[in-house]
């Protein structure tokens, strides 16, 4: 894959400036099954519109936690929703301006050069709604999932934060064995899991409203939450994000 005036380039062989990396989608994911749909009998609307590209940040602090944001309740795309930071790629930007760019404009936080390094983790196809159960897809993502690995720690990149309410409702800090727990859910599965008896009952959060950030209270089973198949969907983790968490996991070896 590679990024040329902010066209996503996705080819089965290396061309000049490509990273080789992975992609996946979910086994419920709604392109998949509308290919099994014959074409005449698609609405012309889904089977006309085109895949944008779009990247989130895993940013880890030098203390080992992850950023995540609930995305706010208003927005018409995973209102409600556990994920990195992260958007669209505009035309002419490149993924590192992207990943830097939505975090600022999400949080506030701005990362200076030297402070951090980075590298792409994977490609994740996103479908909103994420089930045909739900209705047929409103929009059509390739997400490029990125980790940027910060030398200082939660406390400090915390400090600096101002989230932007119209984007964020609530984010935490999470630690590795919140992190694992959340990597390990199965979305589409057909039983739920347990909370591990080594998690807390509740995570620490921070609440974002009236322009302030003020610390509160989640149930650590909110964070396991799975992607009902039909219905209203649960706030959850998306299953974007555990993809992104589990590729992390390996490349820390753990």
């Amino acid at each position: 894959c590679g990024l040329d005036q902010g066209r996503l380039l996705l080819s089965d062989r290396p061309f000049p400036g490509s990273t080789t990396t992975l992609l996946k989608r979910p086994p419920f994911c709604p392109a998949k099954l509308l290919g099994q749909w014959p074409h005449s009998d698609l609405p012309a609307e889904p089977s006309g519109r085109g895949v944008a590209a779009g990247v989130a940040v895993l940013l880890q602090s030098s203390t080992g936690r992850i950023l995540l944001t609930r995305r706010s309740r208003t927005l018409s795309i995973f209102p409600g929703v556990w994920v990195p930071p992260g958007g669209h790629v505009e035309p002419d930007e490149e993924l590192l301006d992207v990943g830097l760019r939505e975090l600022e404009e999400e949080t506030g936080l701005r990362l200076d050069a030297g402070t951090f390094s980075w590298r792409v983790l994977g490609l994740w196809e996103s479908i909103y709604p994420p089930m045909l159960s739900r209705g047929l897809p409103q929009c059509h993502h390739i997400v490029t999932y990125l980790l940027f690995l910060s030398n200082q720690c939660h406390e400090l990149l915390e400090a600096r934060m101002h989230p932007s309410e119209s984007e964020v409702s609530a984010y935490a800090w999470l630690e590795l064995p919140v992190l694992a727990a959340i990597a390990a859910t199965e979305d589409g599965a057909e039983s739920l899991g347990g909370v591990p008896k080594e998690l807390p009952d509740t995570i620490s959060i921070m609440e974002v409203s009236g322009g302030c950030s003020s610390p509160t209270q989640l149930p650590a089973g909110t964070f396991l939450n799975v992607a009902p198949a039909e219905g209203e969907d649960v706030e959850r983790v998306s299953t974007g994000t555990k993809f992104a968490l589990r590729l992390w996991l390996e490349s820390c070896g753990k």
